[in-house]
């Protein structure tokens, strides 16, 4: 219970107001810390114990370190040093299991991971770490590497850079007509006589001076810069990119990359996801998915266009998940994640993928 301050009697009328005012005001600040203190009980995290280890990675990690482990793309554009890339093999071959459960448990100081002995027990922490090292860190074949490096590149793409180069590689309009300098169009013939494949190594890494290219090598691996590097030269800069074909050594036309699955064996309901699109999507999308609802003309860049060729080439369903779930740098596509369930996410993914990506 909150206590008022007594007024001693025999004061004057001013002196009873000031002293008036002061208790009103001492009592308005413990009312205040009273507030902040169930207000901070509220707030704390809820406790894990009745969550298996891949439900506690969802909650608490994936958000950093990404659904596949990897570091998410937005966590890594956004945290200096970025995100732990779990797949990464140096790390996997010199990392513990002793040392992962004290990162986990003690945090990591210049950094932003933070301290989880308070928010799990020593029993769950283990957990954690054991999920972590048979998920994202056990071995893979040569063949397996490269396809999942082939993988991300696309997604990179699709996540990071079609923003300003297009879906097409031609550069996206907004940035024709608003940037000083407009982004490279990668398939016309002098982007093919000047572009090495060194030089664009050294742009995505680097960035380029005087452009609004910036440089990525403080969120992507060299393995990564290297992998888009070659899917942009392989999807828009050969001759059967300027034929209008999907190269034959590019994960998009082996058909394998658009049917991967939703992360943690989630499964979309696609009814469901066409109510949840009419209702939270089409203002900007379009009933029709291509980027013409009535908000549309008021964002730029324009919403995506799902009838897009080049757009239905890259997006698959772990690509439409994500992109919901966390948002899209550079666009005003928000993180539905933030009021959506994961389920909720993969019904909306599955009514876009099978009634706009592939419904020819």
């Amino acid at each position: 219970m909150i206590k008022c301050r007594q007024i001693p009697s025999g004061m004057s009328a001013s002196e009873t107001r000031t002293a008036s005012v002061a208790a009103q005001e001492s009592n308005s600040g413990r009312l205040t810390l009273v507030i902040l203190a169930l207000s901070s009980l509220l707030l704390m995290p809820a406790a894990a114990t009745a969550a298996d280890p891949a439900k506690r990675y969802s909650d608490y990690c994936s958000v950093c370190h990404g659904d596949s482990g990897r570091g998410g793309l937005h966590a890594q554009q956004g945290m200096i040093p970025p995100p732990r890339n779990f797949a990464d093999a140096e790390f996997a071959a010199t990392m513990t299991r002793e040392r992962m459960i004290q990162v986990i448990r003690d945090g990591k100081p210049g950094t932003a991971m933070i301290a989880w002995e308070s928010t799990m027990s020593d029993e769950e922490i283990g957990e954690i770490a054991d999920y972590i090292i048979d998920k994202f860190m056990q071995r893979r074949t040569e063949g397996d590497t490269a396809d999942q490096t082939a993988g991300d590149a696309a997604l990179i793409y699709q996540e990071s850079c079609s923003v300003c180069h297009g879906d097409d590689g031609k550069g996206a309009v907004w940035g024709q007509e608003s940037l000083a300098m407009p982004p490279r169009d990668f398939t016309t013939d002098a982007a093919q006589r000047e572009l090495t494949r060194d030089r664009m190594i050294a742009a995505v890494t680097f960035g380029r001076p005087g452009t609004p290219m910036p440089g990525f090598g403080t969120q992507l691996s060299p393995d990564q810069v290297v992998a888009i590097v070659d899917y942009i030269g392989e999807r828009f800069m050969s001759g059967a990119a300027a034929a209008g074909e999907v190269p034959s050594g590019n994960p998009l036309a082996s058909g394998v990359y658009q049917q991967q699955p939703y992360p943690e064996g989630l499964s979309g309901q696609y009814e469901r996801g066409r109510a949840m699109y009419m209702g939270n999507c089409v203002t900007c999308h379009g009933v029709g998915g291509a980027g013409d609802g009535p908000r549309a003309y008021f964002i730029f860049p324009r919403p995506r266009n799902f009838q897009d060729p080049a757009t239905q080439q890259v997006l698959n369903r772990p690509a439409l998940f994500r992109g919901i779930k966390d948002g899209v740098i550079g666009r005003e596509m928000p993180a539905w994640g933030k009021v959506m369930d994961d389920q909720m996410i993969a019904d909306i993914s599955e009514y876009v993928y099978r009634e706009f990506i592939r419904s020819q």
